[in-house]
């Protein structure tokens, strides 16, 4: 049974967090780009094989939680510490996919006390001064409106419209099998108003208010080599920066279809 609370935070924001409840150790899932952050059933179901306590909550605009304009990748951290205190969770491990990889590497930069490990599948890196940001990217359009600014941003999402070339066949394959509750979920999401979509890559190619370098404990980087949505070269970058990292290399796999490794992730995060 999986738990819904509406959360009170710092500056009387509110967050929508679930919680999967039980005596295991927690795991902190944090979502992507758009996502309700609802707990969804492969998610769920995964956890739940390994006796697992599955912790997550919507960012900042998304599924019930409050819009927090100029929010930077950082701030999840103070918010995840938040959703944990409120359940009951003193330490935890966290994962991250897609636009929820950098917030779960902030989680364990800044909660190092907290956080015993992280995973990130298909994660984006800091944005750079020089150019490999873009390379391999399909669709960059909503990224390098954000580097304009929040007004360029949200203009360029009255015409924005998903192009299906950014998934692979293997993609479409995890869409319409195992994974099919993320493309569902991800759907609502966009239904219900582009703010926390906005604000998300405003953080991305922005300073993210931490350095990974600074992060203490081990992490497991996870990308699928034929990502057409954020590409490999990010987590390449990645390892160069992170200074305990292991890399699971997925040669086959785009940008959903990684996800396949869910459940070796988790018993990877929870034997450390």
């Amino acid at each position: 049974m999986v738990v819904e609370r509406d959360l009170r935070v710092a500056g009387g924001r509110t967050l929508r967090a679930y919680d999967s409840e039980g005596d295991g150790p927690a795991v902190f899932w944090h979502h992507g780009t758009p996502h309700t952050g609802a707990i969804l059933a492969p998610q769920l179901a995964g956890a739940a094989e390994r006796g697992l306590r599955l912790v997550t909550y919507a960012r900042p605009g998304y599924g019930g939680s409050a819009p927090l304009p100029g929010r930077d990748v950082a701030s999840a951290a103070a918010d995840a510490a938040a959703v944990a205190d409120a359940f009951g969770v003193d330490r935890f491990a966290v994962m991250g996919a897609s636009g929820g990889a950098p917030h779960a590497l902030a989680c364990a930069a800044l909660l190092p006390g907290r956080v015993s490990a992280a995973a990130t599948f298909a994660g984006l890196a800091p944005y750079p001064k020089e150019g490999f940001w873009f390379e391999g990217m399909a669709d960059d359009g909503a990224l390098r409106a954000a580097l304009e600014g929040r007004e360029a941003r949200l203009r360029y999402a009255q015409s924005a419209r998903f192009d299906p070339a950014v998934f692979t066949d293997a993609d479409w394959a995890a869409l319409s099998g195992p994974w099919a509750a993320l493309g569902e979920d991800a759907g609502r999401a966009a239904e219900a108003g582009v703010v926390g979509q906005v604000d998300d890559d405003l953080a991305y190619v922005s300073p993210w208010g931490f350095d990974p370098a600074d992060i203490t404990v081990p992490v497991l980087v996870v990308h699928g080599g034929q990502d057409r949505m954020v590409p490999v070269g990010h987590s390449e970058r990645l390892m160069t920066v992170l200074p305990d990292a292991t890399r699971w290399p997925r040669p086959d796999d785009g940008h959903v279809s990684v996800l396949t490794a869910y459940g070796d992730a988790l018993d990877w995060l929870t034997a450390r």
